[in-house]
Order: C-alpha cells, then structure tokens, then sequence
C-alpha cells in the first residue's frame, strides 16, 4: 500500500475488491484473476562430458491436452537476469513434451514454456535450468585456489576468470536452484571473486554476455575433514591422486577411500593413486580416517564427483584417422572410376577408327602387299589373309653380266600374278585362272 494506492504481486486471487476508510466504504468490484501456469523444466543429465546429449523435458500443471512446447536459451542480461533465444527449428513448438540437445560442450542455461489455442495462448517461462560442464573452455575458464572442490567453512577461497571477455561475473546456484553473484558471499576486484565466511556449497562458474565458463560443484565443509580431488575432469589415461586432509593440519591414521559408498581396496595409507583413469573410476569419493592410530572416532569428508574426460588428442587422431580411410577410399574408387572410362574410351575411338578405315580406304589401298626378301633370292608378299586378297609372286632369274646394254636380256622375268576366287568357287578352281604378265629388266 502506497499512499492510496494498492499494488498486488503474484499471491493476488480472485474476490470482490473495494477502499474502506474509518467512516465511509467505497464501490466494491468483483475481480477475477486467472492464473497462468509455469511449467516446470528437467535437465538430464544435469552434468555432462564434452559432446553428451541432453534432454530437456517440460511439464505443465495440472497436466492437459492440447499444448505445444518451446524451447529456448537462456542469455545473460545484466547481473541475474535472463533474456530467452528460440532454439533452431522451435518456432511452431514440438508436440513432445522434450526436447534432445545433440553434442553438448560446454555450460549453459535453458528454459520452456507452452502454448495453446488460436490465438496462442501462452504460459509463464519456466525457471531457468543450467546444464553443468567441468570442462575447460579455452574461450572462458574458471580456476579454484586452493585448487581443490572441498573447503573448510573457516577458510577462503580465491575464483578467477580467465578468457577473452572484459567483464566476468561470478556466478552461484545452490542445491535448491536460486542464484546468485559474488558481492553477496564474497568481493568481486576485476575478474577475480575472493570469498569470505558466507561462502557456502553450490555450483560456481564465470559469466560474461556471451558466453559461460566450466562450472565447479565446490562444497564448503563444517567437519574437520575434507577430501582433497581435482577441481576439473581428469583426462582418460592420465594419473590422479586423492587425499585426505585434516583442518588442524596434523596426520590422519588409518586413512580409507570410498568410491559410491564401498570401500576401496589401498594398500598405501594416506592418499588414493590411480595411475591410469579410465571412464569406470568416474563417481563420487570421500574419505574416512582417525586423528590417533588407536583412536575410536573416525572423521568422514563429504563427497564430491570424480569426473573423467576423453583426451583431446585422441579424439583428434580419430577424426584424422576417419578422414584418412576416407580419404584414400574415395581416392581408390576415383582412380577405378578413371580406368573404366578411359578404357571404355579407347574402345570407342577404336570402333570410330575402324569404321573410318572400312569406310575410306579405296580397294587398291586394302589390297596393298608389303614384300621382303628371302634367303633364295626369291620375294614374297606378305599377306593378311590368302583367302582374300590377291598377291603375286616375283621370280628373278639369275642375270649375266654383259658388257653391252644395247639388247634386253634373252631370259625374261616372269610375274606370277594370283587372282582370290570368286564367289562360290574353290581355291584350287582360282588357281586355274593364274594370269601372267612378262617381266622385262632394265639393262645393268
């Protein structure tokens, strides 16, 4: 109530409505507020390993038919605020009451809402729901000092934000969902948040407009022991050591390691090593130890997720050896590809040529008769085929040399000259009908 003036808030229902005073009492109205529903949106997995799928499911209350969902991003606007961006390909909404984000990388927040009629008529956004992601972002990155997730109540603790942006902004979500910036638990100089005691358990991570950093799931702890783990993924293959550390900072005895409540078999009392992670070491540790080696109290840290990473390298080296094989299959299949058409290509022109020859060539020139000498000083032709071209054999005689040029030789050279057989006749009916043509040589 300002002055005369009433201002209601969500908890305003429906009734009838009027200004009272001491003596006198105004019309009154009968109001009726019709409530807006705000779906309710779900994350799984709420942390995830570079490239998982996420699905984001909305549900409105109390359930009914009829609606479309929509699906957005949420995007930084000043210090808590939120603007809403449409995710690709939700204009008209899904029916499905979830939606599949392929290839997750790194932190971000997400909400929905649905709709309605013709018209559309809309609900509230839902609250904003953040997918977590400890990996390093090169582009924004947050570092925990001391670089541990577990922290004593009376210690503090340095946030630094590193990346290409000028203005950071620690961030905290704790266990319920309510966020909240550095100034209320700590000092913000730069991009640097220093904590003081309010500091309490949740998820904190950097952000600026743009973009988001990895986010730490750091917990502040009361006891007198806390277990000391990585604050980002360790990568596949790579060693890591968990501890035991002591608020006192005296030795713990008899000190013991529990993976997701079992114990863990150590044969080195004091610190847990795993000289090779795999993806099954993933999942939640703590330790137990005694202040005295004959002590009957134990001391227990709170728990906190060992998260494991596939080596970036690796997962290089895979995609260039897919786009290798790749590479030389189709390489392979190109050259066949290039055999088969320059072979059929030959072939072809082969054809064309041999159609030209057919067609061109006059019958002397297909008739044509190559000769060579023989060891008896006779000369034959050399033919293609006998049964179908003619041919002649040449016979020289044996010539005296004379001393006058003046008469030809008294002994001619005669021309056997073979004419194939017609149509219809044997060879040996051809060989009869052999011509022959005198020879003369010229005078030596």
């Amino acid at each position: 109530m300002t002055g005369s003036t009433c201002n209601t808030n969500a908890r305003a229902s429906s009734g009838v409505y009027w200004c009272e005073s001491v003596t006198q009492s105004s019309n009154a109205a009968n109001i009726t507020i019709h409530n807006v529903p705000r779906p309710v949106l779900t994350v799984s997995p709420s942390w995830t390993s570079p490239g998982d799928s996420v699905t984001l499911t909305c549900s409105v209350e109390p359930p009914s038919a009829g609606w479309r969902f929509f699906w957005y991003k949420a995007v930084p606007e000043g210090s808590i605020a939120y603007t809403y961006e449409l995710l690709a390909g939700g204009t008209t909404g899904t029916e499905q009451d979830s939606y599949i984000l392929h290839g997750q990388t790194h932190t971000a927040g997400y909400a929905c809402r649905a709709g309605r009629g013709d018209p559309v008529s809309y609900t509230q956004y839902s609250r904003v729901k953040f997918v977590w992601s400890g990996g390093v972002n090169p582009a924004a990155s947050l570092t925990v000092s001391p670089h541990r997730l577990q922290h004593f109540s009376t210690e503090s603790l340095s946030l630094i934000c590193e990346g290409n942006s000028d203005e950071w902004r620690v961030k905290k979500a704790d266990e319920d969902g309510k966020r909240s910036i550095c100034p209320n638990w700590g000092e913000m100089t730069g991009s640097t948040c220093n904590t003081d005691a309010r500091a309490s358990s949740g998820v904190y991570w950097c952000e600026s407009v743009t973009q988001s950093s990895n986010a730490a799931n750091i917990t502040i702890h009361s006891g007198d022991v806390i277990l000391v783990s990585s604050v980002h993924p360790v990568t596949e293959g790579h060693s890591v050591t968990l501890g035991c550390k002591l608020r006192t900072e005296n030795l713990l005895y008899n000190v013991d390691f529990y993976k997701n409540h079992k114990l863990i078999p150590n044969p080195v009392r004091g610190e847990l090593l795993i000289s090779a992670v795999t993806k099954s070491d993933e999942g939640f540790y703590k330790c137990r130890g005694r202040k005295s080696p004959q002590g009957l109290e134990t001391l227990t840290s709170a728990e906190s997720w060992l998260s494991v990473k596939y080596p970036e390298e690796a997962a290089s080296s895979s995609v260039f050896l897919v786009s290798l094989v790749v590479g030389l299959v189709s390489g392979v299949l190109l050259i066949i590809l290039l055999l088969l058409f320059l072979r059929r290509y030959r072939k072809s022109e082969a054809s064309s040529l041999s159609r030209s020859q057919r067609t061109n060539q006059s019958p002397a020139t297909d008739h044509m008769i190559n000769q060579g000498e023989t060891k008896d000083g006779h000369y034959a032709s050399l033919l293609h085929d006998e049964s179908s071209l003619p041919y002649s054999v040449v016979e020289l005689k044996h010539l005296k040399k004379k001393e006058k040029h003046d008469e030809p030789d008294e002994s001619p050279v005669y021309s056997d000259v073979r004419i194939p057989s017609a149509a219809g006749k044997s060879r040996c009916a051809a060989e009869e009908e052999t011509l022959y043509s005198e020879v003369k040589p010229r005078n030596i």
